[in-house]
């Protein structure tokens, strides 16, 4: 058998789906008159005086910190089943075909959220492997649940699922800096494919 690892956002999908989560559930007003709000920590970010993970914590807990885990599971449901078709790249979707038609284990491996691509995934018939929201006393903290799947995460979650050894092949499509060491775990790595 063998495995094939997706990133998401970027390689699946045409646009980033925490940006499109957010829009989903607040609007495009609120999203960017929060972004402006936020702008000195994304500036920092982007400067790299802060690490992602904490810009994407703070990013998070901006909008959703106290929300009931109910009422935000519910609306991760609907934007899973209703939205995220629209900014899935055909060409991945076809390479996923591919893969599946093969027999091949087909896993998305995603820094964003599993609560809002998890169902997605199960329609599609593959597995997931993404970051964790933490909630205390039914209520989003606003932090992760273990670290950000991403980088070198990525790669230590993949190998708490699977071992690799098992496989005859390994294929790996990532698009950015984060997915490098995903990337480096495969027999045939693919870059900024589906561009």
């Amino acid at each position: 058998m063998n495995l094939a690892l997706f990133d998401f956002d970027g390689t699946i999908s045409y646009k980033d789906s925490l940006e499109d989560f957010i829009i989903y559930v607040f609007g495009k007003p609120r999203y960017y008159s929060g972004l402006i709000y936020l702008s000195p920590l994304l500036l920092a970010w982007k400067l790299k005086l802060i690490h992602s993970e904490k810009a994407k914590a703070r990013l998070l807990a901006y909008f959703f910190k106290g929300w009931d885990e109910t009422v935000f599971k519910k609306k991760a449901y609907r934007y899973s089943i209703d939205c995220l078709d629209q900014i899935i790249r055909a060409q991945a979707m076809k390479k996923i075909a591919w893969h599946k038609a093969r027999g091949d284990e087909v896993v998305v491996v995603s820094a964003s959220l599993r609560y809002w691509l998890e169902d997605w995934c199960q329609q599609q018939g593959i597995s997931l492997i993404a970051t964790e929201l933490d909630f205390y006393q039914q209520k989003v903290t606003g932090q992760f649940a273990g670290k950000n799947c991403q980088g070198k995460e990525k790669v230590r979650r993949i190998q708490a699922v699977y071992d690799l050894s098992q496989f005859e092949r390994i294929y790996a499509y990532g698009d950015s800096k984060g997915d490098c060491q995903m990337l480096s775990l495969a027999h045939e790595a693919y870059y900024r494919n589906f561009r």
